[in-house]
Protein backbone atom coordinates (compact mmCIF):
# COMPACT_ATOMS: atom_id res chain seq x y z
CA UNK A 1 0.00 0.00 0.00
CA UNK A 2 1.56 3.28 -1.05
CA UNK A 3 1.86 6.15 1.46
CA UNK A 4 -0.61 8.28 -0.50
CA UNK A 5 -3.14 5.45 -0.22
CA UNK A 6 -2.60 5.25 3.53
CA UNK A 7 -3.15 8.99 3.86
CA UNK A 8 -6.73 8.46 2.76
CA UNK A 9 -7.23 6.18 5.80
CA UNK A 10 -6.15 8.83 8.29
CA UNK A 11 -8.98 10.56 10.10
CA UNK A 12 -8.91 13.17 12.89
CA UNK A 13 -10.62 10.77 15.27
CA UNK A 14 -8.71 8.96 18.00
CA UNK A 15 -7.75 5.30 17.44
CA UNK A 16 -10.26 2.69 18.54
CA UNK A 17 -9.17 1.56 22.04
CA UNK A 18 -8.01 -2.04 21.92
CA UNK A 19 -10.64 -3.08 24.45
CA UNK A 20 -13.43 -2.09 22.05
CA UNK A 21 -12.14 -4.11 19.12
CA UNK A 22 -13.74 -7.36 20.29
CA UNK A 23 -12.20 -10.59 19.03
CA UNK A 24 -9.15 -9.81 16.88
CA UNK A 25 -7.70 -11.98 14.14
CA UNK A 26 -4.18 -11.26 12.83
CA UNK A 27 -3.20 -12.13 9.27
CA UNK A 28 0.57 -12.57 9.47
CA UNK A 29 0.59 -12.91 13.26
CA UNK A 30 4.13 -14.32 13.26
CA UNK A 31 5.76 -11.06 12.15
CA UNK A 32 7.87 -9.09 14.61
CA UNK A 33 5.43 -6.18 14.78
CA UNK A 34 2.22 -8.18 14.55
CA UNK A 35 3.22 -10.67 17.23
CA UNK A 36 4.03 -7.85 19.64
CA UNK A 37 0.63 -6.23 19.23
CA UNK A 38 -1.05 -9.65 19.59
CA UNK A 39 0.89 -10.30 22.81
CA UNK A 40 -0.33 -7.02 24.33
CA UNK A 41 -3.94 -7.72 23.36
CA UNK A 42 -3.69 -11.20 24.92
CA UNK A 43 -2.36 -9.62 28.11
CA UNK A 44 -5.45 -7.39 28.18
CA UNK A 45 -7.78 -10.37 27.93
CA UNK A 46 -8.76 -9.86 24.30
CA UNK A 47 -9.57 -13.01 22.32
CA UNK A 48 -6.85 -13.36 19.68
CA UNK A 49 -6.49 -15.68 16.73
CA UNK A 50 -4.15 -15.51 13.80
CA UNK A 51 -2.46 -17.11 10.85
CA UNK A 52 0.90 -17.12 9.21
CA UNK A 53 2.56 -18.81 6.29
CA UNK A 54 5.15 -20.71 8.35
CA UNK A 55 5.48 -22.09 11.87
CA UNK A 56 7.88 -20.28 14.23
CA UNK A 57 8.88 -19.92 17.86
CA UNK A 58 6.86 -16.69 18.02
CA UNK A 59 3.72 -18.57 16.99
CA UNK A 60 4.40 -21.24 19.62
CA UNK A 61 4.78 -18.52 22.26
CA UNK A 62 1.52 -16.82 21.26
CA UNK A 63 -0.29 -20.16 21.34
CA UNK A 64 1.07 -20.77 24.83
CA UNK A 65 -0.45 -17.46 25.90
CA UNK A 66 -3.89 -18.36 24.57
CA UNK A 67 -3.95 -17.30 20.92
CA UNK A 68 -5.51 -19.66 18.36
CA UNK A 69 -2.96 -19.86 15.57
CA UNK A 70 -2.91 -21.78 12.32
CA UNK A 71 -0.76 -21.96 9.19
CA UNK A 72 -2.72 -21.12 5.99
CA UNK A 73 -2.31 -19.52 2.58
CA UNK A 74 -4.23 -16.50 3.95
CA UNK A 75 -7.73 -17.16 2.57
CA UNK A 76 -9.27 -15.56 5.66
CA UNK A 77 -8.31 -12.06 4.57
CA UNK A 78 -10.20 -12.44 1.32
CA UNK A 79 -13.15 -13.97 3.16
CA UNK A 80 -13.20 -11.17 5.74
CA UNK A 81 -13.29 -8.61 2.95
CA UNK A 82 -16.09 -10.53 1.18
CA UNK A 83 -18.17 -10.52 4.38
CA UNK A 84 -17.65 -6.80 4.92
CA UNK A 85 -15.82 -7.31 8.21
CA UNK A 86 -13.62 -4.56 9.58
CA UNK A 87 -10.03 -5.08 8.35
CA UNK A 88 -7.42 -2.76 9.79
CA UNK A 89 -3.72 -2.31 9.06
CA UNK A 90 -1.09 -3.44 11.55
CA UNK A 91 -0.26 0.22 12.32
CA UNK A 92 -3.90 0.91 13.15
CA UNK A 93 -3.85 -2.03 15.56
CA UNK A 94 -0.68 -0.62 17.09
CA UNK A 95 -2.36 2.77 17.48
CA UNK A 96 -5.27 1.08 19.24
CA UNK A 97 -3.11 -0.54 21.92
CA UNK A 98 -1.26 2.76 22.50
CA UNK A 99 -4.41 4.85 22.94
CA UNK A 100 -4.41 6.79 26.21
CA UNK A 101 -0.65 6.46 26.79
CA UNK A 102 2.21 8.93 26.34
CA UNK A 103 3.65 7.55 23.12
CA UNK A 104 7.21 7.84 21.85
CA UNK A 105 7.60 6.49 18.32
CA UNK A 106 11.01 5.78 16.82
CA UNK A 107 11.22 6.08 13.04
CA UNK A 108 14.03 6.12 10.48
CA UNK A 109 15.59 4.13 7.68
CA UNK A 110 18.15 2.57 10.04
CA UNK A 111 18.54 2.14 13.78
CA UNK A 112 14.85 1.96 14.70
CA UNK A 113 14.98 -1.34 16.55
CA UNK A 114 18.19 -0.56 18.43
CA UNK A 115 17.07 2.94 19.46
CA UNK A 116 13.61 1.68 20.48
CA UNK A 117 15.27 -1.10 22.49
CA UNK A 118 17.65 1.33 24.20
CA UNK A 119 14.86 3.74 25.13
CA UNK A 120 12.71 0.88 26.41
CA UNK A 121 15.59 -0.38 28.56
CA UNK A 122 16.09 3.12 29.97
CA UNK A 123 12.43 3.63 30.89
CA UNK A 124 12.25 0.18 32.47
CA UNK A 125 15.38 0.86 34.53
CA UNK A 126 13.96 4.24 35.60
CA UNK A 127 10.87 2.51 36.99
CA UNK A 128 8.43 3.76 34.35
CA UNK A 129 7.13 0.26 33.50
CA UNK A 130 6.51 1.24 29.86
CA UNK A 131 4.57 -0.60 27.25
CA UNK A 132 6.63 -1.29 24.14
CA UNK A 133 6.48 -2.84 20.70
CA UNK A 134 9.84 -3.45 19.04
CA UNK A 135 10.55 -4.91 15.61
CA UNK A 136 12.89 -7.38 17.25
CA UNK A 137 13.48 -9.11 20.58
CA UNK A 138 14.96 -7.25 23.52
CA UNK A 139 17.71 -9.37 25.10
CA UNK A 140 16.87 -8.01 28.55
CA UNK A 141 13.33 -9.44 28.54
CA UNK A 142 13.41 -12.01 25.75
CA UNK A 143 10.32 -10.29 24.34
CA UNK A 144 9.48 -7.91 21.52
CA UNK A 145 6.48 -6.37 23.29
CA UNK A 146 4.88 -5.90 26.70
CA UNK A 147 1.88 -3.88 27.78
CA UNK A 148 3.40 -2.34 30.90
CA UNK A 149 1.39 -0.51 33.53
CA UNK A 150 3.01 2.91 33.26
CA UNK A 151 2.11 6.07 31.41
CA UNK A 152 4.73 5.64 28.68
CA UNK A 153 4.57 3.51 25.57
CA UNK A 154 7.54 3.13 23.20
CA UNK A 155 6.99 1.87 19.66
CA UNK A 156 8.99 1.29 16.53
CA UNK A 157 7.32 3.16 13.67
CA UNK A 158 7.56 1.44 10.30
CA UNK A 159 7.98 3.67 7.26
CA UNK A 160 8.37 0.83 4.75
CA UNK A 161 4.79 1.05 3.43
CA UNK A 162 3.90 4.45 4.86
CA UNK A 163 1.89 2.91 7.67
CA UNK A 164 3.58 5.09 10.28
CA UNK A 165 1.27 7.81 8.98
CA UNK A 166 -1.50 6.11 10.96
CA UNK A 167 0.24 6.95 14.24
CA UNK A 168 -0.15 10.15 16.29
CA UNK A 169 2.65 9.99 18.87
CA UNK A 170 3.43 12.57 21.53
CA UNK A 171 7.17 12.31 20.88
CA UNK A 172 8.99 11.03 17.80
CA UNK A 173 12.61 10.17 17.09
CA UNK A 174 13.77 10.25 13.45
CA UNK A 175 17.15 8.55 13.25
CA UNK A 176 17.81 9.07 9.53
CA UNK A 177 16.03 9.28 6.18
CA UNK A 178 17.50 7.50 3.15
CA UNK A 179 16.30 5.88 -0.04
CA UNK A 180 14.86 2.44 0.70
CA UNK A 181 11.67 0.49 0.10
CA UNK A 182 11.60 1.78 -3.46
CA UNK A 183 9.04 -0.91 -4.25
CA UNK A 184 6.59 1.31 -2.32
CA UNK A 185 8.06 4.78 -2.82
CA UNK A 186 8.89 6.46 -6.11
CA UNK A 187 11.90 8.45 -4.89
CA UNK A 188 13.84 9.79 -1.92
CA UNK A 189 11.78 12.97 -2.20
CA UNK A 190 8.60 10.96 -1.65
CA UNK A 191 10.18 9.24 1.36
CA UNK A 192 11.15 12.61 2.88
CA UNK A 193 7.60 13.85 2.28
CA UNK A 194 6.26 10.86 4.20
CA UNK A 195 8.56 11.62 7.13
CA UNK A 196 7.47 15.26 7.11
CA UNK A 197 3.84 14.11 7.25
CA UNK A 198 4.71 11.72 10.07
CA UNK A 199 6.47 14.49 11.99
CA UNK A 200 3.53 16.84 11.53
CA UNK A 201 1.31 14.31 13.34
CA UNK A 202 3.48 14.47 16.48
CA UNK A 203 1.91 16.55 19.24
CA UNK A 204 4.88 17.50 21.42
CA UNK A 205 8.47 16.87 20.29
CA UNK A 206 10.33 15.62 17.21
CA UNK A 207 13.93 14.61 17.88
CA UNK A 208 16.03 14.27 14.71
CA UNK A 209 19.62 13.38 13.86
CA UNK A 210 21.53 16.53 12.91
CA UNK A 211 24.23 14.50 11.14
CA UNK A 212 21.93 12.84 8.62
CA UNK A 213 21.05 14.95 5.56
CA UNK A 214 17.61 13.39 5.13
CA UNK A 215 16.63 13.81 8.78
CA UNK A 216 18.02 17.35 8.76
CA UNK A 217 15.90 18.19 5.71
CA UNK A 218 12.80 16.86 7.44
CA UNK A 219 13.58 18.85 10.59
CA UNK A 220 14.05 22.04 8.57
CA UNK A 221 10.61 21.62 7.04
CA UNK A 222 8.92 20.82 10.35
CA UNK A 223 10.46 23.58 12.47
CA UNK A 224 8.64 26.60 10.98
CA UNK A 225 5.17 25.04 11.06
CA UNK A 226 4.78 23.60 14.60
CA UNK A 227 3.06 22.93 16.91
CA UNK A 228 5.65 20.32 17.85
CA UNK A 229 9.11 21.36 19.00
CA UNK A 230 12.08 20.14 16.98
CA UNK A 231 15.31 19.19 18.76
CA UNK A 232 18.42 17.68 17.20
CA UNK A 233 21.13 15.29 18.33
CA UNK A 234 24.47 14.38 16.76
CA UNK A 235 28.08 15.44 16.34
CA UNK A 236 27.16 18.48 14.24
CA UNK A 237 27.66 21.91 15.80
CA UNK A 238 23.94 22.67 15.45
CA UNK A 239 22.88 19.70 17.58
CA UNK A 240 20.94 20.42 20.77
CA UNK A 241 22.26 17.17 22.26
CA UNK A 242 25.84 17.04 21.02
CA UNK A 243 28.00 13.96 21.27
CA UNK A 244 31.76 13.79 21.05
CA UNK A 245 34.82 11.72 21.92
CA UNK A 246 33.28 8.61 20.34
CA UNK A 247 35.27 5.47 21.08
CA UNK A 248 34.26 2.08 19.72
CA UNK A 249 36.34 -0.80 20.97
CA UNK A 250 35.42 -4.45 21.23
CA UNK A 251 31.78 -4.98 22.09
CA UNK A 252 31.15 -1.49 23.49
CA UNK A 253 31.05 2.13 22.40
CA UNK A 254 31.29 5.25 24.53
CA UNK A 255 30.81 8.98 23.99
CA UNK A 256 30.17 12.23 25.81
CA UNK A 257 26.86 14.09 25.44
CA UNK A 258 26.13 17.69 26.35
CA UNK A 259 23.12 19.94 26.02
CA UNK A 260 22.91 23.67 26.66
CA UNK A 261 19.26 23.42 27.58
CA UNK A 262 17.02 20.56 28.58
CA UNK A 263 14.23 19.95 31.11
CA UNK A 264 17.10 19.74 33.64
CA UNK A 265 18.94 22.83 32.41
CA UNK A 266 22.48 22.55 31.07
CA UNK A 267 23.64 18.94 31.24
CA UNK A 268 26.59 16.73 30.35
CA UNK A 269 26.96 12.97 30.58
CA UNK A 270 29.27 10.14 29.66
CA UNK A 271 27.52 7.27 27.88
CA UNK A 272 28.70 3.69 27.44
CA UNK A 273 26.63 1.00 25.77
CA UNK A 274 27.68 -2.61 25.37
CA UNK A 275 27.05 -2.90 21.65
CA UNK A 276 29.73 -2.22 19.03
CA UNK A 277 30.03 0.49 16.40
CA UNK A 278 30.14 4.29 16.17
CA UNK A 279 26.60 4.29 14.81
CA UNK A 280 25.41 2.96 18.16
CA UNK A 281 26.82 6.07 19.86
CA UNK A 282 24.26 8.03 17.81
CA UNK A 283 21.50 5.56 18.71
CA UNK A 284 22.41 5.83 22.40
CA UNK A 285 22.40 9.63 22.21
CA UNK A 286 18.95 9.54 20.61
CA UNK A 287 17.64 7.34 23.43
CA UNK A 288 19.35 9.52 26.05
CA UNK A 289 17.89 12.73 24.60
CA UNK A 290 14.41 11.27 24.27
CA UNK A 291 14.41 9.99 27.87
CA UNK A 292 15.68 13.32 29.23
CA UNK A 293 13.05 15.23 27.25
CA UNK A 294 10.43 12.90 28.72
CA UNK A 295 11.56 14.02 32.18
CA UNK A 296 13.91 11.27 33.32
CA UNK A 297 17.04 12.44 35.16
CA UNK A 298 20.23 12.35 33.05
CA UNK A 299 22.36 10.35 35.56
CA UNK A 300 19.73 7.62 35.79
CA UNK A 301 19.38 7.54 32.00
CA UNK A 302 23.13 7.20 31.49
CA UNK A 303 23.32 4.40 34.08
CA UNK A 304 20.43 2.59 32.42
CA UNK A 305 22.11 2.76 29.01
CA UNK A 306 25.21 1.16 30.52
CA UNK A 307 23.01 -1.83 31.40
CA UNK A 308 21.71 -2.24 27.83
CA UNK A 309 22.67 -5.59 26.33
CA UNK A 310 21.26 -5.35 22.84
CA UNK A 311 18.49 -6.87 20.77
CA UNK A 312 18.49 -10.09 18.85
CA UNK A 313 19.75 -9.97 15.27
CA UNK A 314 21.54 -6.66 15.97
CA UNK A 315 25.20 -7.72 16.03
CA UNK A 316 24.11 -10.69 18.12
CA UNK A 317 26.82 -13.15 19.12
CA UNK A 318 25.65 -16.59 17.99
CA UNK A 319 28.63 -18.53 19.29
CA UNK A 320 32.37 -19.15 19.19
CA UNK A 321 34.46 -22.12 18.12
CA UNK A 322 38.18 -22.59 17.57
CA UNK A 323 38.81 -18.90 18.22
CA UNK A 324 36.27 -17.77 15.60
CA UNK A 325 33.29 -15.69 16.73
CA UNK A 326 30.06 -15.70 14.73
CA UNK A 327 27.68 -12.72 14.87
CA UNK A 328 24.31 -12.14 13.23
CA UNK A 329 22.87 -8.87 11.93
CA UNK A 330 19.55 -7.82 10.42
CA UNK A 331 21.40 -5.38 8.12
CA UNK A 332 19.75 -5.35 4.68
CA UNK A 333 20.56 -1.88 3.29
CA UNK A 334 24.02 -0.78 2.10
CA UNK A 335 24.35 1.81 4.87
CA UNK A 336 23.53 -0.82 7.48
CA UNK A 337 26.01 -3.29 6.03
CA UNK A 338 28.76 -0.68 6.09
CA UNK A 339 28.01 0.33 9.69
CA UNK A 340 28.00 -3.25 10.96
CA UNK A 341 31.14 -4.20 9.06
CA UNK A 342 32.95 -1.23 10.59
CA UNK A 343 31.67 -2.37 13.98
CA UNK A 344 32.98 -5.87 13.25
CA UNK A 345 36.36 -4.32 12.50
CA UNK A 346 36.33 -2.87 16.03
CA UNK A 347 35.67 -6.35 17.43
CA UNK A 348 38.47 -8.36 15.79
CA UNK A 349 41.93 -8.44 17.27
CA UNK A 350 44.95 -7.07 15.42
CA UNK A 351 45.49 -10.20 13.34
CA UNK A 352 41.85 -11.16 12.85
CA UNK A 353 39.77 -10.77 9.70
CA UNK A 354 36.15 -9.87 9.05
CA UNK A 355 34.26 -12.42 6.96
CA UNK A 356 30.81 -11.29 5.77
CA UNK A 357 27.98 -13.58 4.66
CA UNK A 358 25.22 -11.51 3.08
CA UNK A 359 21.78 -12.62 1.92
CA UNK A 360 20.15 -9.91 -0.25
CA UNK A 361 16.51 -9.21 0.67
CA UNK A 362 13.97 -8.54 -2.11
CA UNK A 363 14.66 -8.60 -5.84
CA UNK A 364 13.84 -4.93 -6.26
CA UNK A 365 16.26 -3.87 -3.50
CA UNK A 366 18.97 -6.14 -4.94
CA UNK A 367 18.54 -4.66 -8.41
CA UNK A 368 18.55 -1.07 -7.19
CA UNK A 369 21.39 -1.32 -4.68
CA UNK A 370 23.62 -4.11 -6.07
CA UNK A 371 26.55 -1.77 -6.64
CA UNK A 372 26.19 -0.14 -3.21
CA UNK A 373 25.95 -3.55 -1.54
CA UNK A 374 29.16 -4.58 -3.27
CA UNK A 375 30.94 -1.42 -2.13
CA UNK A 376 29.81 -2.00 1.46
CA UNK A 377 30.95 -5.63 1.40
CA UNK A 378 34.35 -4.37 0.26
CA UNK A 379 34.87 -3.36 3.91
CA UNK A 380 35.15 -7.07 4.77
CA UNK A 381 38.31 -9.10 4.21
CA UNK A 382 36.26 -11.91 2.68
CA UNK A 383 32.66 -11.79 1.45
CA UNK A 384 30.14 -14.51 0.71
CA UNK A 385 26.91 -13.61 -1.06
CA UNK A 386 23.89 -15.92 -0.98
CA UNK A 387 20.96 -15.78 -3.37
CA UNK A 388 18.08 -13.35 -2.92
CA UNK A 389 15.53 -13.90 -0.18
CA UNK A 390 12.33 -13.27 -2.11
CA UNK A 391 9.99 -12.33 0.77
CA UNK A 392 6.93 -10.70 -0.79
CA UNK A 393 8.22 -10.41 -4.37
CA UNK A 394 8.28 -12.61 -7.43
CA UNK A 395 11.69 -13.34 -9.01
CA UNK A 396 13.05 -10.87 -11.54
CA UNK A 397 14.94 -12.31 -14.52
CA UNK A 398 18.67 -11.82 -14.12
CA UNK A 399 18.47 -10.52 -10.55
CA UNK A 400 20.45 -12.81 -8.24
CA UNK A 401 22.97 -12.48 -5.48
CA UNK A 402 25.56 -12.75 -8.21
CA UNK A 403 24.95 -9.08 -9.05
CA UNK A 404 26.14 -8.16 -5.58
CA UNK A 405 29.09 -10.56 -5.57
CA UNK A 406 30.28 -9.17 -8.91
CA UNK A 407 30.19 -5.65 -7.46
CA UNK A 408 32.54 -6.41 -4.56
CA UNK A 409 35.87 -4.68 -5.28
CA UNK A 410 38.81 -6.86 -6.23
CA UNK A 411 36.73 -9.95 -6.90
CA UNK A 412 36.88 -10.84 -3.17
CA UNK A 413 33.48 -12.50 -3.00
CA UNK A 414 32.02 -15.95 -3.41
CA UNK A 415 28.51 -16.27 -4.80
CA UNK A 416 26.80 -19.32 -3.32
CA UNK A 417 23.36 -19.94 -4.83
CA UNK A 418 23.12 -23.00 -2.56
CA UNK A 419 23.50 -21.71 0.97
CA UNK A 420 24.24 -25.24 2.19
CA UNK A 421 27.73 -24.59 0.83
CA UNK A 422 28.29 -21.72 3.26
CA UNK A 423 29.14 -23.70 6.40
CA UNK A 424 31.76 -25.93 4.71
CA UNK A 425 33.34 -22.87 3.08
CA UNK A 426 33.55 -20.93 6.34
CA UNK A 427 34.93 -23.97 8.17
CA UNK A 428 37.69 -24.06 5.54
CA UNK A 429 38.67 -20.38 5.45
CA UNK A 430 37.96 -18.98 8.94
CA UNK A 431 40.98 -18.74 11.22
CA UNK A 432 41.35 -18.14 14.97
CA UNK A 433 40.79 -14.44 15.70
CA UNK A 434 38.39 -13.95 12.80
CA UNK A 435 34.86 -12.60 13.10
CA UNK A 436 32.16 -14.05 10.83
CA UNK A 437 29.08 -11.88 10.36
CA UNK A 438 25.84 -13.13 8.79
CA UNK A 439 23.71 -10.29 7.44
CA UNK A 440 20.26 -9.93 5.94
CA UNK A 441 16.57 -9.64 6.74
CA UNK A 442 15.75 -13.17 5.55
CA UNK A 443 16.50 -16.60 6.96
CA UNK A 444 20.28 -16.18 6.86
CA UNK A 445 20.04 -15.89 10.64
CA UNK A 446 19.62 -19.68 10.79
CA UNK A 447 23.17 -20.10 9.47
CA UNK A 448 24.83 -18.86 12.66
CA UNK A 449 24.61 -22.07 14.73
CA UNK A 450 25.48 -24.14 11.65
CA UNK A 451 28.64 -22.12 11.11
CA UNK A 452 29.69 -22.48 14.74
CA UNK A 453 29.16 -26.23 14.61
CA UNK A 454 31.01 -26.61 11.29
CA UNK A 455 34.01 -24.69 12.65
CA UNK A 456 33.97 -26.71 15.88
CA UNK A 457 34.00 -30.02 14.02
CA UNK A 458 36.57 -29.20 11.36
CA UNK A 459 39.46 -30.79 13.22
CA UNK A 460 37.60 -34.01 14.02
Amino acid sequence: MRPQMLKSLITPTDPVPAGRLGRVHFAGIGGAGMSGIARIMLARGIVVSGSDAMPSALLDDLSAHGARVHIPDNPELAEATRRGMRVIHRAAALASVMAGRRVTAVAGTHGKTTTTSMLTTVLRACGADPGYVIGGVLNETGLGAEDGAGLDFVAEADESDGSFLLLTPDVAVITNVEADHLDNYQSLAEIEEAFVTFGSRVSSLVLTCADDPGAAAVAARLEPVGPQRVRRYGESSGADYRLGDVRSQGLAVSCSVSAGRSPFGEISAQLTVHVPGRHNALNATAAFAAAVELGFAPPRVAAALAAYRGARRRMELKGEADGVRVFDSYAHHPTELAADLRAARDIVNASGRVIAIFQPHLYSRTRIFAGDFGTALGLADEAVVLDVYAAREDPEPGVTGGLVADAVPGGRAWFLPDRAQAAPLIARIAEPGDVVLTMGAGDVTALGPQLVEAIRRRHE
